[in-house]
């Protein structure tokens, strides 16, 4: 009999694809998150959204705002649910410290980029960005279209 191989699902839950088009994102981090019951069963059903988030840093804690998670209609009704809570996230000393100096000296921002599974744990991937300027964005659009219409002519010369 021949070995099962083991597909790799792709663990993402949700992604902020315009923290790219409107930041630079320059270094990323690992966070864990503080959830309730309702919050991660509303994940694994995919109602979340973190389009609009950012991560904010006060006492020496990190805590994310702006995740929409919208609760499951069987939601227990003793348990009052927000989709737009304030979480917090759970990263190292170091961490929060690098972070924390580079928001405050450096002029940085830190957004929310990527939403995912690791193993049975929801992770945040975060990253420190500085916002991209008109001419920046029109850079990176026309990059974005060269790299298309390079591979259709690569494409093309192959056949």
């Amino acid at each position: 009999m021949a070995k099962k191989k083991k597909q790799k699902s792709d663990n993402t839950i949700a992604q902020n694809k315009t923290a790219r088009f409107e930041y630079k994102i320059e270094d990323t981090f690992e966070a864990g998150m503080e959830l309730q019951g309702w919050e991660v069963k509303a994940i694994r059903a995919g109602k979340v959204n973190i389009s609009e988030s950012y991560v904010y840093i006060r006492n020496g804690e990190a805590f994310v705002s702006g995740i929409q998670l919208m609760p499951l209609d069987a939601a227990s009704t003793h348990v009052v649910c927000n989709p737009t809570r304030i979480r917090k996230l759970l990263l190292n000393k170091r961490e929060l410290e690098v972070l924390s100096s580079r928001v405050e000296r450096q002029g940085y921002t830190i957004v929310a980029t990527n939403m995912y599974w690791k193993q049975a744990w929801v992770k945040l991937k975060i990253g420190l960005a500085k916002g991209k300027k008109e001419h920046d964005k029109r850079a990176d659009e026309k990059d974005r279209e060269w790299k298309i219409s390079k591979e259709r002519m690569m494409k093309h010369k192959v056949r």
